[in-house]
């Protein structure tokens, strides 16, 4: 009976003493409206910053400050996951193993290297990939809540487009020629012989009166914002090739051609104009009575029909049909390429045969091409981006500070 009562003891002890190891080991540090913060997600971010600090040689802040900014710091994240979670927020492997492929590329290194570099450096390649996983869970449901709060008026969009930091950041270089004359009357007298094909060099080098008229009133690659305002408000928005009408000064009268334009927003696209109909097979016509139907439609056509007549009454391109099958410009890379490839090799002017896309069978014309400058439409969006990224910033921070006052939170007192 002693031996017997002894084991219930022995054992009683022993599991109590590993209930107190454990309780030791971690225990719940910060209760957060329906979740927990634990002492050791604490205690190795903490380490992890430490860390940091002691490899960039940078001089540690007070540790028990270091501690309260990181428990603000997972208490936030906590938050958002518990909101994710509510919202039905997944990221899928496959999206996990897409970022995870891009971070590896970001630090020059295969899929394999940079596995085996954070093994290599003592962490664990799956705690990373959970850690990535998380990381993207936020930035989803911070995208999703604050997101639709942003609001840009175009008065503030287009008051920033025309401020000096826009101007500066934003916008190309550009290199002008000019011609200046003395008169008005010399003024319109150029103007109608650069109408009539003048070359725009060669006359300045007969007529200008500027200290650049013997390299054909080329000016230096400037900004607009470094222009005389004459010039700036001129030339704004203008493409290449553009000519002003003639400019009064204190100097004369000025005539601007824009030769050429420079910068990280610069950018020239081949576009198509293209109409088409689209028949696609159905559960009441065939395969074969679809493409016997749109080949007698392409007969009209190529026998004097109107092209915008039929594809109005018979396309089932909804975007397209009501315009006569008619197509904004296009550049490469926006179509199906079986489309694309017959857009791009079809003389102007000329019905195509009929082709096969995902969509059904089609064919189509091409109505004209051009070179299009897309500098502006890249600068308004790079703008556009500018401010998103200000005000998301701003309204993220309101929207935490929300959230953490709204929430309940308990930080225990741990020893």
């Amino acid at each position: 009976m002693k031996k017997f009562l002894t084991l219930i003891f022995l054992c009683t002890y022993s599991s109590a003493s590993l209930n107190a190891a454990v309780e030791i080991l971690d225990r719940i540090a910060v209760i957060v409206d329906d979740g927990v913060i634990m002492e050791s997600q604490i205690k190795s971010t903490l380490d992890e910053v430490i860390l940091r600090y002691d490899q960039q040689n940078i001089p540690k802040p007070d540790i028990s400050n270091l501690k309260e900014q990181i428990i603000e710091s997972l208490i936030i994240e906590e938050l958002q996951l518990q909101l994710a979670n509510r919202a039905g927020v997944r990221i899928s492997d496959s999206e996990l193993n897409d970022a995870i492929t891009r971070l590896a590329k970001n630090n020059q290194m295969e899929l394999e290297q940079f596995i085996s570099f954070i093994q290599d450096s003592g962490d664990s390649y799956e705690t990373v990939r959970e850690d990535v996983r998380k990381q993207m869970i936020i930035q989803r449901i911070q995208r999703g809540k604050v997101g639709s709060e942003i609001d840009i008026t175009e008065k503030e969009f287009e008051t920033f487009l025309n401020t000096d930091e826009s101007l500066i950041e934003l916008e190309p270089e550009l290199l002008v020629r000019q011609i200046l004359v003395k008169t008005a009357d010399d003024a319109e007298k150029a103007l109608i012989r650069i109408n009539s094909g003048d070359n725009f060099s060669v006359l300045a080098k007969e007529i200008s009166i500027s200290r650049n008229a013997l390299n054909g009133g080329i000016m230096e690659w400037r900004k607009l914002v470094e222009m005389p305002d004459l010039f700036s408000t001129a030339l704004k928005n203008k493409k290449i090739g553009y000519v002003t009408n003639a400019l009064k000064s204190g100097a004369g009268y000025h005539i601007l051609k824009i030769e050429d334009k420079r910068g990280p927003y610069v950018k020239y696209e081949d576009q198509w104009s293209a109409r088409h109909i689209l028949l696609s097979p159905s559960a009441i016509r065939n395969e074969e009575e679809t493409i016997e139907l749109l080949s007698n439609l392409r007969s009209r056509i190529l026998n004097g029909e109107k092209f915008t007549d039929l594809a109005i009454e018979f396309s089932e391109d909804p975007g397209s049909s009501m315009q006569g099958g008619k197509l904004d410009w296009m550049g490469r890379g926006i179509l199906a390429p079986e489309f694309e490839k017959v857009m791009t090799e079809m003389p102007i002017g000329e019905i195509s045969q009929i082709f096969e896309t995902q969509f059904g069978y089609h064919f189509l014309e091409v109505l004209d091409t051009r070179n299009h400058d897309l500098t502006r439409e890249l600068i308004e969006d790079q703008a556009y981006q500018i401010l998103y990224s200000r005000k998301y910033d701003q309204e993220l921070e309101n929207t935490l500070r929300s959230m953490r006052a709204e929430a309940f939170v308990e930080i225990k007192e741990l020893d």
